[in-house]
């Protein structure tokens, strides 16, 4: 650290993991700034995973009161309102806001609320036409929604807009079927919209288990979703009563929607962000392409982290990696970033989780491969009319009894795949799982009793 510089560190983007290196570097006793163009939090806490989490929780509801009379509640006049929910959720977005900013404010960071753009080696420019000089420079911008190239596209929105519609709509369109699309879809159906998935592929979820992604389409389908395979969008008109006439390849007649939500993808947010000033060639989805684990690029003074690098697109990773960051620049700390063995889930309806290899991942890397699976209904829909079954698969290496994989759909199976991502990562053994004495009557303990 040097005088010669106007600050340490300089980090552009304000999400969890610029929040985190900008914080970890300051308590190193860095002097460091932060310029974040919207909001402090980021992707995950403004737009993305939290507040979408908390319209998770709400459409939950539709179906814990349409379940209540079955053990005995009387529910008079329950009805839903959209907005009273939408400002909830706004308030509290403002709420984390607030933390963020408060989190750099007690470490001494100082906030430029205004974009900026690297000219150098060691230097940014502000949107306001200022020029400042620093050590080292962290790019922590994200990622951002993909639109798709098709007439009638500025009529869609996205999920950064889904949170502030002004109403509930009916009919609901959807573009994709990964994890974005299939979770807004549950909460669309289960809030009483007729929901639409329509998709270029005939696969949901790529990446996810087979097992889990077949029972996934079968569900939702009972529960009302429409999917509309191998079908992409090509043309949306804006009829004159505001609806949404959506052309697909191959259908003679439009679906009519209210809501058009394109979730294809994400990718980096390095548009005219300068880094060719300072030597730094992009990657081929605009990702910045880093070389150790601490985040260099090709230029020595110039870091990145997060979802702009595109290598694991999770909010705990980013984290990870601004902490590793700022220990190992900062703090004389030699850190990894582990990317095997990181659990997922999609807070689908039902929700599924998993972490480790899938039964086809292993069955490539691996000469013996067992499965155990356990279909069962959860004791929590006895009495419901979804008349759901949950479903856990292990998948193992036949020659050491590693347990390599763990699959789960089902209720709170994102809540109980978090500790056994612990197990999976510890190594343990099929044996270790059957010497676990059961939890009972629950449903994690169906991981411990498949034979």
């Amino acid at each position: 650290m040097t005088e010669a510089y106007d600050y340490d560190l300089f980090v552009i983007g304000a999400g969890s993991g610029g929040v985190r290196a900008a914080r970890v570097a300051a308590a190193y006793g860095a002097r460091v700034a932060v310029a974040e163009e919207f909001r402090v939090g980021g992707t995950c806490v403004i737009r993305g995973c939290v507040p979408k989490k908390l319209l998770v929780y709400a459409s939950y509801f539709a179906h814990e009161l349409h379940d209540a009379a079955s053990y005995g509640w009387t529910l008079e006049g329950a009805r839903f309102d959209w907005a009273s929910l939408r400002d909830a959720v706004a308030r509290d977005v403002d709420r984390l806001n607030g933390l963020y900013t408060q989190t750099l404010e007690n470490n001494r960071v100082e906030r430029f609320l205004e974009r900026a753009v690297v000219t150098g080696p060691n230097s940014v420019r502000l949107a306001s036409g200022r020029e400042i000089s620093a050590g080292h420079i962290l790019i922590a911008v994200g990622a951002w929604p993909v639109l798709p190239d098709f007439p009638g596209v500025e009529h869609c929105i996205t999920s950064n807009e889904v949170f502030h519609l002004p109403a509930l709509p009916r009919r609901v369109v959807i573009q994709g079927a990964g994890f974005i699309a299939l979770e807004f879809a549950g909460i669309f159906n289960a809030l009483g919209a007729q929901v639409t998935v329509v998709n270029r592929s005939d696969q949901i979820l790529r990446g996810y288990d087979e097992s889990l992604r077949e029972r996934l389409v079968a569900i939702t389908q009972a529960r009302g979703i429409t999917y509309r395979f191998k079908s992409p969008i090509t043309e949306v008109e804006k009829r004159k009563d505001a609806t949404l006439a959506v052309s697909l390849s191959g259908q003679s007649e439009p679906l009519l929607a209210d809501v058009l939500l394109v979730a294809t993808g994400r990718k980096p947010k390095t548009g005219d962000l300068g880094l060719e000033s300072a030597g730094i060639t992009l990657g081929k989805n605009g990702e910045v392409p880093v070389l150790d684990a601490a985040g260099q690029t090709s230029c020595p003074s110039i870091y990145a982290v997060g979802d702009v690098t595109d290598r694991v697109q999770l909010t705990p990773v980013a984290i990870r990696e601004g902490q590793v960051f700022a220990d190992a620049v900062f703090g004389g700390k030699q850190g990894l970033v582990s990317y095997d063995h990181i659990p997922s889930a999609v807070f689908s309806q039902p929700p599924l989780a998993c972490v480790g290899l899938t039964e086809a991942q292993a069955r490539e890397k691996f000469a013996e491969v067992k499965v155990f699976t356990s279909d069962f209904r959860p004791m929590k829909n006895t009495f419901s009319a979804h008349i759901e079954r949950g479903f856990y698969k292990l998948v193992v290496d036949g020659q050491s009894d590693k347990v390599l994989g763990v699959h789960m759909i089902g209720p709170d199976a994102p809540e109980i795949a978090q500790a056994v991502a612990i197990a999976v990562k510890a190594g343990l053994t099929k044996a270790d799982f059957d010497a676990t004495v059961a939890l009972h009557p629950s449903m994690a303990e169906e991981l411990v009793l498949m034979r």
